[in-house]
């Protein structure tokens, strides 16, 4: 998978985010999202909302993703 089409899930599931996908290999990716949906959410769940995104594509064809997740004012 390229981080075009990361994002693009991401952005399916997470309506409204903003997200940016890098990645190297195209199996190792760093992703920052920005989401008004984390406010009042710790990060441990910020981050299975963005897994959710992916389902069973993490652990497969992602084989590594490095979440950054923030509410637009932790972005500000």
């Amino acid at each position: 998978m390229n981080p075009e089409e990361i994002e693009a899930l991401i952005l399916a599931g997470l309506p409204g985010c903003e997200v940016t996908v890098l990645s190297d290999d195209n199996t190792h990716y760093e992703a920052v999202v920005v989401s008004d949906a984390f406010e009042g959410k710790r990060p441990l769940m910020r981050h299975q909302m963005v897994y959710q995104t992916l389902g069973e594509l993490v652990g497969n064809e992602i084989h590594a993703l490095s979440i950054q997740a923030f509410t637009p004012a932790e972005r500000s």
